[in-house]
């Protein structure tokens, strides 16, 4: 017989476990935001183009994606907690080991590869396998706050990370998240449970006629995971769903939060702060992104997707036009703040919907999967038109435009009722 090992604060653990996560979400972050620290101090250092170390960091993007829906499907068969760990233990040694890089490949193989896949299972897939195995209620509000954490740990980290930069080198950097990183792993390991029914408990907000927790899938984990990815691809709604959050990655990760600091610095503006920015930037993103995770529980998601990405396309469109003052940066970081990932409580809402909660998982990995290569595209293109061109102008109005299509995009997703959705485990068999 199983021992359950009771927690203390009964039902409410279950929030116990979101903090857990939401500083593990917080870590990953930091260090998918470490690459556009160092792009200019590597660059002082090494004499590096900011091309080739776009490149890294889009590699790394593009695996952390790529990673998701695997992801999902190794915290459904191993669980949460062992994934967690490892994948900790594979960003510490990543960070660590770039400390004695010398070589752009030496970047390549710490902050694109390892980089990529350690932090690709420490991602809001990881948020969105929580809350659906923890929460039966306030399911909005909690993916929120947890998607929240991986858009704020992008940003409020930066500040700090560039004065380190400044003041006493680049090394200093990622050695700094190589020992935040290995910090949390005796934290997950002491604090996060696997189940509700490992300690006592039942999923927060459940009710007596709630149906049992679903067991771990059996048969292959790649074969699982590309059978949901081509049961799904069968639907429109999946690709406009890919296509949107394509769309929500090429405008924050891969073109803010990899070349922001870098506009800046075209601009007479010093790093540390243009990293205060996105870090004021990073503090909005933490109400505005929770506040979406309530009104998608109370207002159709398309109709939120519409604002979202709309505004965000206008705003973008603004930024190069603008003179770069305190007053005109400080509004841009305010808005942009409150809306750069508030589009991932609407979008997995659409997700779970559409496919059932059993498959939602590993599908919604897949729509995240999107989100990654749109913001390694735009990472890669940004860094290479900044040098054809001599400025940034170029891809932030195309990445403007790209915002203003996806509105529109958006609310061609059809939705069905939660009765109905499409269980693809069911057309498997």
């Amino acid at each position: 017989m199983t021992i359950q090992r009771h927690r203390p604060f009964g039902q409410n653990y279950a929030f116990v476990v979101v903090a857990v996560v939401f500083l593990a979400l917080l870590a990953s972050a930091g260090m998918r935001a470490t690459p556009g620290v160092l792009m200019l101090p590597l660059g002082r250092a090494f004499g590096w183009s900011r091309d080739s170390i776009s490149s890294a960091a889009a590699v790394g993007i593009l695996l952390y994606g790529l990673m998701g829906p695997f992801a999902a499907a190794l915290m459904q068969r191993f669980g949460i907690r062992r994934v967690l760990v490892v994948a900790l233990l594979v960003m510490t040694l990543a960070a660590a080991s770039s400390a004695a890089m010398t070589q752009p490949w030496h970047l390549l193989l710490s902050w694109g590869v390892l980089s990529g896949a350690g932090t690709g299972c420490v991602a809001v897939v990881m948020g969105a396998t929580v809350v659906g195995r923890w929460f039966s209620s306030h399911r909005g509000l909690m993916m929120g706050l947890l998607t929240a954490s991986t858009a704020t740990g992008t940003l409020i980290f930066l500040p700090g990370l560039a004065a380190i930069a400044e003041y006493a080198g680049w090394r200093w950097v990622v050695l700094t998240i190589a020992a935040l990183c290995a910090a949390l792993v005796p934290l997950v390991l002491w604090l996060l449970p696997e189940r509700p029914s490992d300690v006592g408990l039942t999923r927060y907000g459940a009710t007596s006629d709630e149906p049992a927790e679903a067991g771990a899938p059996s048969g292959n984990l790649f074969a699982l995971t590309l059978g949901a990815l081509h049961r799904a691809s069968k639907h429109g709604v999946f690709w406009l769903l890919f296509a949107t959050f394509f769309v929500c990655g090429f405008t924050t990760n891969g073109l803010i939060g990899t070349h922001f600091i870098a506009l800046c610095g075209d601009h007479g503006i010093p790093e540390v702060r243009a990293a205060g920015l996105l870090a004021m930037m990073g503090i909005f993103d933490l109400f505005g992104t929770t506040a979406s995770g309530w009104l998608t529980d109370r207002i159709d998601p398309r109709k939120l997707l519409f604002v979202y990405y709309g505004l965000r396309g206008l705003s973008l469109m603004y930024l190069p036009y603008s003179d770069f003052s305190l007053y005109s940066l400080s509004l841009f970081g305010v808005f942009y703040g409150l809306d750069w990932i508030a589009t991932v409580p609407p979008t997995l809402r659409l997700t779970t919907e559409a496919f059932g909660e059993r498959d939602a998982p590993v599908v919604f990995g897949w729509v995240v999967a999107g989100h990654q290569v749109g913001a390694a595209v735009a990472a890669f293109m940004a860094g290479v038109l900044r040098v054809q061109l001599g400025s940034y102008l170029t891809p932030f109005v195309i990445a403007g435009a790209t915002g203003v299509v996806a509105a529109f995009l958006a609310l061609r997703i059809q939705r069905r009722g939660n009765d109905a959705p499409m269980v693809l485990s069911n057309e498997a068999a």
